[in-house]
């Protein structure tokens, strides 16, 4: 119909969850420009801080504007102006309660399964770091993660960096109601028992609260030992070494806390570190039957002085190794320590 109408045509604006390739899709129409990481159009798909304060004066008032920035606010194509989600924004403002609004009216299905055939790492979805090429491709035999996280609003720039070769670009999760609802739902896809995963949970917020850092260890047996073999004989992910990472990742994620993963320190990279109000949790991750050092994961934390970096917060700092067994397909040794506190080790 477009490519008909090409000499008729004064203005058209096309947008879209994904992008195609314009020579492939439009081949009578290929002068189109993309001003999808355009800083002149930044804010032309969300409401900005002003929209929210001005236009909708009225609606905020007793409203905690902190919370609806954490929750809704975020997106930003260019490293620049940062605007909210405009779906999630009236239907907070309409029912009074944040909720991941703007989620629910998808299901990135296609995204598991190919986070599931490309065995991929989800703790590094917190630390992303692509070219333009990357941001601005889109093959539809040759998708690649990162780039289908962008375009479909699951990503979103947070810095931008330039040196002679490319254009960098570091994306991030642009806000709570987002990482909350994606590493839920990928939980959920990586287990054979969403109840389970949910009532873990409840119980990990309610552990954390109170520092009860054996209970960790406890939910995160239970999770494994629920899984029947039947399962990991259908699913293949259970055989790489990120899955069980990555399950871990997601329960503490999924509670939209500040994890950091890749942690970089002076001697190396914390697999991940989750900063709370009152406490740090410093987590090394290591497959037994896939590791060659016989180091074990609490010692290496310990060895690399991976605490030194927050001692300055003068908060207490939990060490936690865990070690897990593809061929148990549990963990199978779990420590961890504080000044005053030390974990057993568990088989």
């Amino acid at each position: 119909v477009i490519k008909g109408q090409d000499a008729n045509i004064k203005f058209v604006f096309m947008t879209g969850v994904s992008k195609f390739s314009k020579v492939s899709l439009f081949s009578g129409l290929n002068n189109l420009e993309d001003i999808t990481i355009n800083r002149k159009y930044s804010s032309i798909c969300g409401y900005t801080e002003e929209d929210l304060q001005g236009v909708f004066a009225e609606h905020l008032v007793d409203r905690d504007i902190e919370m609806i920035r954490l929750w809704y606010n975020g997106y930003s194509w260019t490293g620049g102006e940062r605007v909210y989600n405009p779906f999630s924004v009236l239907n907070y403002l309409k029912y009074g309660e944040f909720k991941n609004y703007w989620f629910e009216t998808g299901t990135p299905t296609f995204l598991i399964e190919l986070f599931k055939a490309k065995k991929y790492y989800i703790p590094q979805i917190d630390n992303i770091e692509v070219g333009e090429s990357l941001i601005g491709s889109f093959d539809i035999d040759y998708i690649e993660v990162e780039n289908l996280l962008f375009q479909t609003g699951y990503l979103t720039i947070r810095e931008v960096k330039f040196d002679e070769a490319d254009t960098w670009f570091r994306l991030e999760y642009p806000n709570l109601e987002v990482k909350r609802s994606l590493t839920s739902y990928i939980l959920n896809h990586y287990t054979s028992d969403v109840v389970q995963v949910q009532r873990g949970r409840l119980t990990l917020n309610e552990a954390l609260k109170k520092s009860d850092i054996e209970v960790i260890k406890d939910i995160m047996q239970s999770h494994f030992a629920s899984i029947p073999h039947d399962w990991y004989r259908k699913n293949d992910i259970a055989n790489y070494e990120g899955y069980y990472a990555s399950v871990f990742y997601s329960y503490f994620a999924s509670l939209g806390l500040d994890i950091r993963v890749e942690d970089a320190t002076n001697k190396g990279k914390v697999d991940m570190t989750v900063l709370m109000k009152d406490k740090v949790l410093i987590f090394e991750f290591k497959v037994i039957d896939l590791v060659k050092d016989p180091t074990s994961a609490l010692e290496q934390i310990k060895k690399k002085g991976y605490a030194e970096k927050y001692k300055s917060l003068n908060l207490p700092i939990y060490l936690i190794g865990i070690e897990f067994d593809s061929r148990e397909k549990n963990i199978v040794s779990y420590l961890y320590e504080r000044s005053d506190i030390k974990g057993q080790d568990t088989v």
